[in-house]
């Protein structure tokens, strides 16, 4: 891989990009708080060859939102699971707006091509 490629996965949400220690730093959280969010299942990392826990810009997300909800009070499984729904609810309304996108193509008058 060259620093050019490695550079480019900096950019994808879904690269393992930091460390639990970063992402603990970056959150302003602690450790501890990101592996129970982990045994919650509401993020799994990915862990390098040495066994270390690495986190995606993605799942920094997921912990931050979680973080919000714990900090107004909301039990850590609870706003787990709420946002486990809120993320099922996204990816769902995102799928029907293709198929709408879709069916309204396939619906759509066809321009009339002379001597067609």
């Amino acid at each position: 891989m060259t620093a050019d490629d490695s550079f480019g996965r900096l950019e994808d949400d879904d690269y393992p990009a930091y460390t639990m220690g970063r992402a603990a730093e970056m959150l302003g959280t602690t450790q501890g708080f990101l592996r129970a969010i982990g045994e919650a299942r509401l993020i799994t990392p990915l862990r390098s060859e040495g066994g270390h826990r690495r986190y995606s810009r993605y799942q920094l997300r997921m912990a931050a939102r979680a973080r919000e909800l714990v900090d107004q009070g909301t039990p850590i499984e609870a706003a787990c699971r709420i946002i486990i729904l809120e993320d099922q609810l996204e990816e769902a309304q995102r799928i029907n707006a293709e198929y709408r996108r879709a069916a309204g193509a396939e619906n759509a008058p066809q321009a009339f091509a002379p001597g067609a």
